[in-house]
């Protein structure tokens, strides 16, 4: 592989349910160690798009490739699949993906849900996973909440967890689905400052977020997605200081205001 292959490749994306036609063929490349944030209102696509390049779900057109290998699929339109399980189980465990909600598995202390998936899904030793999964939570904050159960902490410190856990499978990227928006203003600092040391440390990521500022502050690249089209992109000082597109200067100027 060069060194310059990309992580991810989203080449021309379709995806609808049903009529309802979410992505109309959507390009996006995140190199290693670049930040790409997609940003836009809700409806707009972002999710799904980060869904379909984590293979959680199929898209009907369009090529994915991971580090340069491109998903192999069967069928076509609505009866497309990926064709190679093993493929889609490889790629999903090198892309750990943070949902908006936390879905940490309540009746796990913290120390185990991080320490879950290397166990179950890669088979690694157990005192190698322990180690590592207490180096996340100490690196996120939380090292003195290894016992403690889900439902005993807050919403931040769950979604530090979360971030924790996907750390622990030690990715090839991480893909963040809004991942400070069921968060208070209070809580959602300590999570975004956990995202900008994951930035800072040249971490290769996908961030969907209503959050400008974090957009701004950790992206090398950003993406405006309206109506499952790519409206406008570029480096954060371009696109937020000088917005070319009308919707764009109108979704800013919305977020703005509230």
């Amino acid at each position: 592989m060069s060194a310059a292959q990309p992580v991810i490749e989203l080449k021309n994306i379709h995806k609808s349910y049903g009529a309802l036609e979410v992505l109309k063929g959507v390009s996006i490349t995140a190199e290693r160690g670049h930040v790409v944030s997609l940003i836009g209102s809700s409806g707009s696509g972002k999710s799904t798009l980060l869904r379909c390049a984590n293979l959680l779900e199929d898209s009907q057109q369009g090529d994915i490739l991971f580090k340069g290998e491109p998903v192999t699929w069967a069928g076509s339109g609505a009866a497309r699949r990926p064709a190679d399980a093993r493929q889609v189980l490889r790629i999903r465990t090198n892309l750990s993906m943070v949902f908006q909600q936390f879905n940490l598995w309540s009746h796990m202390t913290i120390l185990q849900n991080v320490m879950e998936a290397p166990l179950t899904v890669l088979r690694r030793d157990r005192a190698e996973v322990e180690q590592k999964a207490r180096q996340y939570l100490d690196k996120v904050g939380i090292g003195d909440k290894c016992d403690v159960y889900p439902a005993q902490m807050s919403g931040g410190q769950q979604q530090r967890a979360a971030i924790a856990r996907a750390l622990c499978m030690e990715p090839e990227a991480l893909l963040f689905d809004e991942p400070t928006s069921a968060l208070d203003p209070e809580l959602e600092q300590e999570v975004v400052k956990v995202i900008k040391d994951l930035a800072a440390e040249g971490r290769t990521m996908l961030i969907v977020t209503h959050d400008m500022k974090l957009a701004h502050d950790v992206s090398d690249h950003v993406v405006f997605l309206h109506q499952g089209l790519i409206e406008e992109e570029g480096a954060p000082d371009t696109l937020f200081g000088a917005p070319k597109s009308e919707r764009l200067r109108g979704f800013l100027s919305a977020t703005h205001a509230t």
